[in-house]
């Protein structure tokens, strides 16, 4: 437990960041380093870099008629990968976006650029992604032109577009990102790392003034992943099965309730922080949305709370509405706990952990504390073998009303 213990110290000074506002910027000298306005097929009165993954921008404005000539450059990070980029007319956010995606054709290995519509169901991830054309009115025409080795590690690509904007509206959503795989003609899920997720930028088309979306601070992503770790997945279990086993043994009398409580309780509180730091976090990534992962944040919370108040209300011994109160409380702990621990994983998933020494981390401590129960389990299944084996009927009796009255 001392990893534990030094993670806890270190909670006050991860937790004492501020969160930092918008970030409004311009094209500067380093900026216009990175960009250049001359692509392969024509050349554009401005660029800018874009924050994340080494893209850049070039465009010309046609204020007569309200269109944008746009070329976008990237990078694939994977021979079977994409690149992506779009608009979204109502904010800076995934969903919404209409994009335009650059893969290779699975039959004949050319380049190939496709339309598609990112509708809430994306992050769902319920159905594959399917291309169908976007808005007439948005989009006028676009092409991509690869680097000439083709579609590898680290090409270059370029997407070419024309967009319609409407009158006296320059200031335009910008969405583009990248992955791994194809399946098909429908891109996967890209990568979530947080300069993944923080591609986005409401840029003027005339000014060329940029405002980046806030990204949750890497101190206030670690104290998430801390706090909840430590919370739902260890603590909470732990806390059951000192009630499941402790409660066993006469010899502690009623110590097995009290530390029971001081553990559930410590582990809902270190819960509860770690899932306001989530709303936090949420709140700064507008359009950053985990459905999965904050549903089940926000069902590990209420079973917390409805735990929490079951004390308030729980009946006497002697109360003939006890066996019901102790239904219920076994049900929501032990759905809490699975609830909790699942969520970790999921977390971990999200902030890209999958194949880190935290989930290694995470995953030795969880199972010392799952084989620590198996054999506490087994060892009470063997005493409750041997008194009813060794006693008489009513020993029998009453050994089987203590085991199954938890």
């Amino acid at each position: 437990m001392q990893p534990f213990f030094f993670l806890l110290l270190i909670l006050p000074s991860l937790l004492a960041v501020p969160l930092q506002p918008i970030v409004t910027v311009a094209a500067d000298a380093a900026n216009a380093a990175r960009c250049t306005t001359a692509a392969s097929l024509r050349t554009y009165e401005k660029c800018i870099a874009l924050p994340t993954q080494g893209a850049s921008l070039a465009w010309t404005y046609h204020p007569g008629n309200a269109t944008l000539d746009v070329a976008f450059s990237g990078s694939f990070i994977s021979p079977s990968g994409w690149v992506a980029w779009g608009i979204n007319p109502d904010s800076p956010s995934m969903t919404g976006t209409r994009a335009l995606a650059a893969l290779s054709d699975p039959s004949s290995g050319s380049l190939l650029l496709l339309p598609f519509v990112l509708d809430p169901s994306v992050k769902l991830q319920s159905a594959p992604l399917v291309s169908r054309p976007l808005d007439t009115h948005l989009l006028l025409s676009s092409s991509a032109a690869a680097a000439p080795d083709g579609v590898r590690d680290g090409a270059g690509v370029q997407i070419f577009a024309t967009v319609k904007l409407s009158p006296n509206r320059t200031r335009v959503h910008h969405v583009w990102n990248r992955g791994l795989y194809v399946q098909g003609y429908s891109p996967t899920i890209h990568p979530t790392a947080a300069s993944d997720l923080a591609s986005r930028a409401t840029i003027d088309v005339v000014s060329t003034a940029t405002e980046v979306p806030p990204a949750a601070s890497a101190t206030l992503r670690a104290a998430h992943a801390v706090l909840n770790s430590l919370s739902w997945g260890l603590l909470l279990p732990a806390g059951v099965a000192v009630a499941r086993y402790l409660r066993q043994c006469s010899s502690v009398g009623p110590t097995w309730f009290y530390a029971h409580a001081a553990v559930q309780a410590s582990a809902y509180l270190l819960g509860a922080a770690g899932f306001a730091i989530g709303v936090v976090m949420g709140r700064a990534s507008p359009g950053v949305t985990y459905s999965l992962h904050r549903g089940l944040g926000v069902a590990a919370v209420v079973a917390g709370g409805l735990q929490s108040a079951a004390l308030l209300f729980r009946p006497k011994t002697t109360h003939r509405f006890r066996k019901y109160w102790k239904s219920y409380h076994h049900f929501v702990g032990y759905g809490c706990a699975v609830v909790g621990v699942v969520n970790v994983f999921q977390g971990m998933e999200v902030m890209g952990l999958g194949g880190t020494y935290w989930k290694l981390a995470y995953c030795l401590a969880l199972a010392s504390l799952v084989g620590s129960c198996v054999a506490l389990e087994v060892n009470a299944w063997v005493v409750f073998c041997r008194r009813e084996g060794g006693g008489g009927e009513g020993d029998n009796e009453g050994a089987v009303k203590r085991r199954l009255s938890f």
